[in-house]
């Protein structure tokens, strides 16, 4: 029996990824960001594969890309257009965090492993890990993928910053991973390492005993200084002072030159297999399927309510529940189906907490739950709620709001435009109060119109009907809690118009439906053949509508033309235009802006882009079958309450899918992104826009998260603010979705171009249980209103880890006398296994699983302080792996094999002792 922290499927995959290891590029700072998307593309196809495997279904993708990857990881399991929005939108949320490192923290040695930083690296390696860990736990995916992005920098820079390859080392560092083992060997303070360089460029500059003794070493490097300890190796490169110094020259292998190629492809080679092997341990913490939903992988469509339980909200509640029904029940086994549910319950005082569950039979339970009581008063905490379900739901969440009431803490709206440009989630309103019978408002609370305003700002709708009506307007809930959903228009008007509006539709569109609200006096629709339909004809050519209350509902028939279509509308006052669909032809955006040092690149915006200068985008296009398969024509920015006009821009193709945006005269105003381009598949000109409102502010904020929050302790948050118009006094507001107390000074006076440094101090409570993560806002707002902007930030806390021990395996009892030597005889007969599990004086076992094996596993109680494991299968199948997580993340698997010399092809004898070498140091996989 064999106690091990690797399992053999593991070796494979590190075989697998070896062999098709990313091309060699001329940075590593390039390889940073394709190793951990080779490494998160062949995890997500290793564990894809398992799951379908386990159902009887077939893995077939039919090439490489993203879109493929999860067309065949979810399509077999049920019908319908399958997007892989999700799955880019994840993969690009742990690039920027990864590649953050060189903008936040160039000059930190322990975020690169400079400057023989190894054991603080290492801590942030260990600290993130958990963090990760207890992310999971929670659900909290997008806090976890923000931190597997950094700590991934971090143990990437470790092979490109150290001598480990010089040292001939040709596996990962495993201890790095690992807390409890020990960082060996590590050259002393005072210990030269490294022989002067005089050309910058020697191919091997460490010291002979260096080598000769295994000495491990990094580079010191000073962007703004050239000392150094004495005889220590400099990192090197442009804008290293150090290098300067003697021993002159570097050791990083951040570019492959010629005369370190060799050195260059075995640090990219380690750490790939490293990317890899951390990625295997969180897998085995988290388990098969939340690993697939961290990464994306799962159906798009989210189901999320915010519901107002006042006592006069009983048809509401009672419609919202009949509606959540009928979509879990009509969409089981669908792509339609949501992966997610959300609710959010709010009155006054009170709202929440968020109930969120995977499981549809969870969200019936709970919301039928749902009772009307108290209130009275008309104001209610919708706000708040809201604020819950912006932080809790994924980005780009469609979130449906019931109330009858205005809302009293009309102080959260500033926030709640700032989380719906961050998290580009949609909300839209079901209205069933009189907004003209409201006794007057008091002094900070808030008005239909302000559910309008945020409405609008998100690319939702305000649906305001009787309350008898509301089961008719619902069907808008049916429409958009889908998979795959695009915007090709939106436009909004503030007064009565006679206008004529144009939109593409594309042979890969579905499910095309026309939302007009407002006070319409007709419309005209026109298809690209020339054949119209009016407001009069509710069953005609071209569709069928129908009217409840505000609100104007047109589906276009499934034969419509692809080509332009027009929209005439005459209206008595304000009212908003959408045209919506399925495609899996969409696009992915964030503002970016570019930073300079020693590795230079673009990060995105948390808050708007700077006025007075070109606006920039990194924007991802998603075809049917990849990026390949669309071209972009045109992308620009337009007004959405203003005149139909499109700014210009300059496209650069970055590679991968990705496109680099400028657009020079950015409008006044509060605009979305348009798109246009050509479906390759089908050789139709598409058009999609974004949803969500943005506009250019000459204020800017700067903070960065870089560590988690202990419960009961204050974490510290440095921002700074800047404005590049008025100077004067700035008012500055910081709100959080948990409401933990926090400290902040409540105004700053800024000097027109000069940053002014301040603090904000937040008080986690000392129950606050371990994984939770905080949305925290900040915003910066000029005396008169005329200048805001914002920034975003999620932070976690996370219990301090003191166990990093894994279970142990022990005494350990096989009987499989009857299995044959011939494996052709084995299905007669059977094997069994037992072991005691523990996990010693550490947290207590959470869970064990089966990794390998298809045979019976049962256990005893995992309360009970040594867990006692059996296991029965047949002797065909040879191979048992259990897994033993316990309550912090610490992973330990046993693995035992009964095969036979004579069964199938047996290991040499050399291979089998260089894997039990192996495998005796991976002693226990954490």
């Amino acid at each position: 029996m064999i106690f091990v922290g690797v399992t053999m499927g593991f070796l494979l995959g590190v075989f697998l990824l070896a062999s098709t290891l990313p091309k060699a590029t001329e940075a590593f700072t390039d390889a940073h960001i394709n190793i951990t998307r080779e490494v998160i593309m062949e995890k997500v196809t290793e564990v894809c594969r398992e799951e379908l495997e386990i159902d009887g279904l077939d893995f077939n993708p039919r090439d490489s890309s993203p879109e493929e990857l999860v067309q065949a990881c979810l399509g077999p399991k049920a019908k319908g257009e399958v997007s892989s929005a999700k799955f880019h939108k994840a993969l690009r949320e742990i690039y920027y965090s990864n590649k953050l490192i060189d903008r936040d923290f160039g000059n930190s040695a322990p975020h690169h492993f400079n400057s023989e930083a190894f054991l603080e690296g290492r801590g942030i390696i260990t600290e993130g890990m958990g963090a990760i860990k207890a992310n999971l736990r929670l659900g909290n995916l997008k806090a976890a993928r923000e931190t597997l992005g950094r700590i991934l920098h971090t143990l990437q820079d470790f092979y490109s910053h150290s001598n480990w390859v010089e040292l001939g080392s040709t596996e990962p560092y495993i201890n790095l991973i690992r807390p409890y083992l020990p960082l060996e060997n590590l050259a002393g303070v005072n210990t030269p390492t490294c022989r002067d360089c005089d050309s910058g460029t020697c191919s091997n500059p460490i010291l002979p005993n260096i080598l000769k003794e295994k000495k491990l070493t990094s580079g010191y490097l000073g962007l703004s200084s050239s000392v150094k300890p004495e005889g220590k190796c400099s990192h090197g490169g442009e804008g290293d002072q150090t290098s300067k110094t003697i021993p002159r020259g570097g050791i990083n292998k951040d570019e492959r030159r010629s005369d370190n190629e060799a050195l260059f492809d075995a640090a990219v080679k380690a750490a790939t297999e490293a990317t890899s092997q951390l990625l295997e341990d969180i897998i085995l913490t988290a388990g098969n399927e939340d690993f697939l939903r961290m990464m994306g992988v799962a159906r798009a469509a989210i189901l999320s309510f915010v519901i107002d339980t006042t006592g006069s909200m009983s048809e509401e509640i009672e419609e919202a529940r009949s509606v959540a029904y009928e979509i879990i029940d009509s969409k089981q086994g669908m792509q339609d189906e949501p992966s997610e549910y959300i609710l959010v319950p709010f009155n006054d005082p009170d709202f929440g907490p968020l109930f969120r569950t995977t499981d549809p039979e969870k969200m019936k339970t709970e919301i039928s739950k749902l009772k009307a009581k108290d209130g009275g008063d008309t104001p209610e905490m919708c706000l708040s709620g809201i604020q819950l379900a912006l932080t809790g739901a994924p980005s780009s969440s469609e979130i449906y709001v019931f109330t009858d009431a205005t809302a009293k803490d009309i102080a959260l709206k500033d926030t709640i435009d700032a989380l719906i440009s961050s998290t580009k989630s949609s909300l839209s309103f079901f209205l069933t109060g009189n907004a003209g019978r409201r006794r007057r408002r008091s002094l900070g609370e808030g008005s239909f119109d302000d559910y309008k305003d945020l409405a609008l700002a998100s690319g939702g709708q305000v649906i305001q009907v009787s309350k008898s009506e509301l089961p008719q307007a619902t069907e808008i809930i049916l429409d958009t809690s889908t998979s795959a959903l695009v915007t090709v228009l939106q436009r909004a008007r503030h007064a009565g118009t006679d206008e004529t509006f144009s939109f593409m539709l594309d042979e890969s569109l579905n499910n095309i439906t026309i939302y007009i609200t407002g006070k319409l006096s007709s419309f005209t629709l026109t298809n690209p053949t020339g054949v119209s339909q009016t407001h009069n004809e509710a069953n005609g050519k071209l569709g069928k509508f129908h009217t409840v209350g505000n609100l104007w509902r047109i589906r276009l028939n499934v034969d419509r033309q692809t080509g332009t279509w027009q929209i005439n509308i005459k209206s008595s006052g304000p009212y908003t235009l959408t045209v919506r669909g399925q495609s899996t032809v969409t696009f992915i955006y964030d503002f970016v802006e570019s930073f300079s040092g020693p590795h230079p690149g673009y990060a995105p915006l948390s808050g708007r882009p700077q006025a007075g200068q070109p606006a920039t985008m990194m924007l991802s296009v998603i075809g049917r079958n990849g990026p390949s398969s669309v071209t972009v024509k045109e992308v620009g920015l337009v007004l959405v309450s203003g005149p139909e006009s499109t700014t210009s821009s300059t496209i650069e193709d970055m590679g991968s899918g990705e496109i680099l945006v400028t657009i020079d005269a950015v409008p006044e105003g509060e605009f979305v992104i348009t798109l246009k381009g050509t479906d390759k598949v089908s050789n139709s000109d598409f058009q999609r826009q974004s949803t969500t409102q943005m506009s250019v502010s000459k204020v800017q904020i700067q903070a960065v998260v870089d560590s988690s929050a202990e419960p009961g302790k204050d974490f510290t948050l440095p921002f700074r603010v800047i404005t590049q118009g008025a100077g004067g006094l700035y008012t500055i507001n910081a709100k959080n979705d948990r409401n933990f107390p926090m400290t902040f000074p409540n105004s700053l006076t800024l000097t027109t171009g000069e940053y002014t440094n301040a603090t904000l101090i937040v008080k986690p409570p000392a129950d606050t249980e371990s994984g939770t993560d905080i949305t925290l806002t900040l915003d910066a707002k000029s005396s008169t209103d005329a200048e805001s902007n914002y920034v975003v930030l999620r932070l976690s806390v996370v219990t301090k880890i003191t166990d990093f021990s894994p279970p142990q395996c022990k005494d350990v009892i096989v009987v499989a006398d009857d299995c044959p030597e011939n494996v052709n005889m084995c299905a007669p007969y059977r094997w069994e296994l037992s072991a005691n599990l523990t996990d010693n004086n550490g947290t207590g076992i959470e869970s064990i699983s089966l990794r390998q094996g298809n045979g019976i596993l049962s256990h005893t109680s995992l309360a009970d302080p040594v867990v006692q494991v059996y296991y029965n299968a047949s002797c065909c199948s040879q191979i048992v792996e259990v897994v033993t997580v316990d309550k912090i993340g610490n992973v330990g698997s046993c693995y035992h094999s009964i095969v036979h010399s004579g069964g199938p092809p047996a290991l040499s004898l050399s291979l089998l002792l260089w894997l039990c070498l192996l495998l005796s140091i991976f002693t226990v996989k954490p």
